[in-house]
């Protein structure tokens, strides 16, 4: 359907009042933004209503609700005196209805209401059509007193940024379901979700604008990003409807923060925690259709209370992590970075008819491509000196061996210890003056490779245990790995045989 108006705004009048002579009201500068954003991404002018005059006096029916029905999408911008002004939620209500005669007031999933909650309410103080529509919160809260501060353009500038962040957020979407409603038949019925659904977990507050920033990310990707509604806060339909969000999922993304945040009625868990295991409930039960997890945690996460701090170890320990689920402590722009590339995994390094799919090399010995297999041999940086003598056993074999690195800027050490996971074809760690914490994280890496992009299981992977002795490698035994342990302290080359017949199978008879 045509539609004469592309975005109509509602508000309360009091906010457009200007708070000192001579400035803009908050919504005559919210609109002038957003006309101008929008504008630019949709490379043209947006029809962008909102009406200065509407007083008592002026009837309501003659001048908005014949606008109303040609009005493709509402914004209305939530405060205190909008929820108890009865021009406002009128407003709401007969685009509502006429919306009901222009296409429904969803479309693919999407709602033609925008709720810009420009000072925080309640949400049991929104209008009850809004309680179930996602908003664009432009305030933020002080976390020493708690007190909430408005977003603006002329606030300091860190309110600034965040407010031209929202913005640009809100302009990005609103241009999305324009070109949707521009749409026609079965192509509007799918283009809210061009590559699929990822789940994006609620958040606590001071993880938020992290959680815009994921949110962008994955829509720049394709993806359409559920739920697309807020949570309700009763643990039962909480369940229900995030359950079901997860089932149309291939992909769920959880943002973990210092603070505990809101327990729903009906459970002792918060927020955070019930969506964490309904999410390892869609792994246990979704069979074979890949579907994974994707966890963060800023570096030296110090939580605010006992209750956080129980389930972060729990996060850390969960035995659950190992089966399609990876749990990163990253700084931010690192897990951005993982993230893209589990959204949009690298190609697979090139094939050759003889090696069936394998990563091919050459050595300096002239090796034609594809002869050569890949070893990626991790080590604690202590051991460098110690590797020498296996290192080069397994390149006299014919093997091209890969050992991390350890100097330089900590994000192109991280992007070449994962790439080497990706593009490596066995993994031998050796654990001599690592730690038995350090073993589990090498080992939580290697499960974690198919989340660098990597598309075939390693074809081996071994512990070379080596000195100096201790309890913790007399006793380990692992279902993870082959367990290599020499009978002296001397290298010995015959205790790389099962790894070495795994790294080279033997042909089957013509």
């Amino acid at each position: 359907m045509d539609f004469e108006t592309d975005v109509f705004v509602s508000y309360a009048h009091i906010d457009d009042q200007a708070l000192a002579e001579g400035q803009k009201g908050w919504i005559s500068s919210f609109h002038r933004a957003l006309e101008v954003r929008l504008g630019q991404l949709l490379g043209k002018t947006p029809r962008i209503f909102r009406d200065p005059k509407l007083s008592g006096n002026d009837c309501f029916e003659d001048r908005l609700v014949e606008r109303l029905p040609r009005s493709a999408l509402l914004v209305s911008v939530l405060s205190p005196r909008y929820v108890r002004s009865d021009w406002c939620t009128r407003e709401l209500r007969e685009f509502l209805l006429a919306s009901e005669r222009t296409g429904g007031w969803r479309v693919a999933d999407k709602a033609r209401v925008f709720k810009v909650v420009k000072t925080p309410i309640p949400l049991e103080q929104h209008p009850a059509e809004l309680q179930k529509v996602l908003g664009y919160e432009f305030f933020t809260v002080e976390p020493q007193t708690g007190r909430p501060r408005e977003l603006s353009q002329l606030a300091e500038p860190d309110a600034q940024r965040q407010y031209w962040a929202r913005l640009d957020d809100l302009a990005h979407d609103i241009s999305e379901l324009l070109e949707l409603l521009a749409a026609t038949g079965s192509r509007a019925a799918v283009a809210g979700a061009e590559r699929g659904f990822v789940y994006l977990a609620e958040t606590t507050f001071e993880m938020q604008e992290k959680r815009d920033a994921v949110k962008r990310e994955i829509q720049g990707q394709g993806f359409a990003v559920l739920p697309d509604r807020p949570l309700p806060l009763l643990a039962a339909e909480c369940a229900a409807v995030a359950r079901a969000d997860l089932a149309r999922c291939l992909l769920s993304v959880h943002l973990v923060g210092r603070s505990y945040g809101i327990v729903p009625e009906g459970t002792a868990e918060s927020l955070v925690s019930l969506q964490n295991e309904l999410a390892v409930e869609r792994a246990s039960h979704g069979g074979t259709d890949g579907f994974t997890r994707l966890l963060w945690l800023p570096p030296d996460l110090a939580p605010e209370d006992e209750r956080q701090r129980r389930f972060l170890d729990h996060l850390r320990t969960d035995p659950r992590l190992g089966n399609g689920a990876d749990l990163l402590e990253t700084p931010f722009e690192d897990f951005k970075a993982t993230l893209a590339r589990r959204l949009a995994p690298p190609p697979p390094p090139r094939a050759s008819a003889t090696t069936g799919g394998r990563a091919a090399a050459r050595t300096g010995g002239g090796a034609e491509e594809g002869d050569v297999r890949r070893v990626y041999l991790l080590c604690d940086q202590r051991d460098l000196a110690a590797i020498g003598t296996l290192e080069s056993y397994l390149f006299d074999q014919g093997i091209e061996v890969v050992t991390p690195v350890f100097e330089g800027d900590e994000a192109q050490v991280r992007r070449d210890h994962e790439e080497n996971l990706v593009l490596c074809d066995a993994a031998l760690v050796y654990y001599g003056a690592g730690s038995e914490l350090w073993l589990r994280q090498k080992l939580r890496e290697l499960q974690k490779s198919a989340g660098y992009g990597r598309t075939a299981p390693l074809a081996a992977k071994a512990i070379y245990v080596a000195p100096p002795d201790g309890e913790a490698k007399r006793r380990l035994r692992t279902h993870e790995a082959l367990v290599l342990t020499p009978e002296g302290a001397a290298f010995a080359p015959e205790t790389l045989e099962p790894f070495l017949r795994l790294l080279h199978p033997p042909h089957p008879p013509q």
